[in-house]
């Protein structure tokens, strides 16, 4: 789960990376290139079949641990546990949950446009226009809001989940713990930011 979930983690800088494309006032020619670049390249196209089964594994080990913790106390204690829990420890499975529809609002409109399966006007030549595709629903207020929320969504669940694969790695002393809780805050709020500024742009700048 921890090593899943770190890998998930560095390719969340790399998407952010690419879509970060999109605030080039080249009409989506970076944008475009680069979703070329991802949708033919075959190092690529294996990398996709690692992610997508690195996703499936992520979220099926997290049910499974979940209804593990639920199974192990059936009826619950009458007195709260004092012990420190940390606060997104105990909703884990719920943000993970909905990153989950964040996920499939997400290859819907992308993804699934790219195998054929969802049609879409923005298709020239055989090939997606993605960047006209993004831009059409960044400019729904709607779209973005929803887009937003579950973008900070996933932050508070980025947050918890990098220092606690750290943890369960063994990686957990006085030397190293004050550094990965300031990193993994510093990574949970700028992932989400640099994600959130595309629907600014389009709604507010350009």
């Amino acid at each position: 789960m921890a090593l899943l979930g770190i890998f998930l983690m560095i390719f969340l800088v790399i998407h952010l990376g690419i879509n970060l494309c999109l605030l080039r006032s080249d009409g989506g020619e970076w944008f475009n290139a680069a979703a070329h670049f991802m949708g033919t390249n075959y190092i690529v196209k294996v990398f996709e079949v690692v992610l997508f089964g690195g996703f499936i594994l992520h979220i099926l080990i997290g049910i499974l641990l979940q209804i593990q913790n639920w199974l192990s106390r059936p009826v619950r204690y009458k007195v709260k546990n004092r012990s420190y829990t940390p606060f997104l420890s105990k909703y884990m499975i719920y943000t993970g949950a909905i990153v989950l529809i964040f996920l499939i609002l997400h290859f819907m409109n992308f993804y699934f446009i790219k195998l054929g399966w969802v049609s879409n006007p923005h298709i020239t030549e055989g090939e997606p226009d993605f960047y006209l595709i993004a831009r059409d629903l960044f400019l729904q207020p709607l779209y973005s809001f929803l887009y937003i929320v579950l973008i900070i969504i996933l932050g508070f669940h980025l947050n918890h989940a990098f220092q606690a694969a750290w943890q369960t790695l063994g990686v957990n002393h006085p030397r190293y713990n004050n550094f990965i809780s300031w990193f993994g805050t510093i990574y949970a709020i700028l992932i989400p930011i640099g994600f959130i500024i595309i629907p600014v742009y389009f709604l507010f700048i350009r």
